[in-house]
């Protein structure tokens, strides 16, 4: 857990319910809550820099995820790969809503990485970003990923299976 983390306020709490965002949505702001809460167990020593997220499925059930942080930054792991970690090893694939919180005083939306990762789930996915100090705001993943490379974007191959193959198994394209 990293010392010092800005915890969302009652004010925050206030700010967030009154917005225009999530004031009559409140499964919203029940994800919000969820990301601001399991956000102080981020692991974030090096950065100082926590972030919660809560990843909802189609279906309504919530997962939670944290940053890890490694002194060697780059095997580091986002809060927002890392919910999705948790809800993919659950057995859950379609996602129709994330939160994400930090202390950043405007909310701060998801590395290039992470934004590569869920849309790995569908470009239609409603993120809202959260701040501790109360701000909020949201958008769909494809406005904050123009131009996304898809399962879509790839050719059909023979000898490839999953998304974009051509819908055989690679011992059918050996005959």
């Amino acid at each position: 857990m990293t010392r010092g983390i800005v915890t969302p306020d009652d004010r925050a709490r206030s700010l967030w319910s009154k917005s225009d965002l999530l004031c009559d949505r409140p499964a919203l702001l029940e994800l919000v809550l969820a990301a601001a809460e399991v956000r102080g167990r981020a692991y974030a020593p090096y950065s100082g820099f926590a972030v919660g997220a809560a990843l909802r499925t189609t279906t309504g059930k919530v997962f939670v995820g944290v940053n890890v942080e490694n002194a060697s930054y780059p095997v580091s792991c986002c809060a927002e790969r890392s919910v999705v970690c948790a809800a993919v090893t659950a057995g859950e694939l379609h996602f129709d809503a994330i939160a994400i919180v930090t202390d950043a005083t405007t909310p701060a939306a998801p590395c290039g990485q992470c934004r590569q990762t869920l849309c790995e789930f569908g470009l239609d996915l409603h993120v809202i970003l959260a701040s501790a100090a109360g701000a909020v705001w949201s958008a769909r993943l494809r406005e904050l990923l123009p131009a996304a490379f898809t399962p879509d974007s790839f050719e059909p191959r023979p000898g490839r299976t999953g998304p974009g193959s051509n819908g055989h198994d690679d011992l059918e394209d050996l005959e």
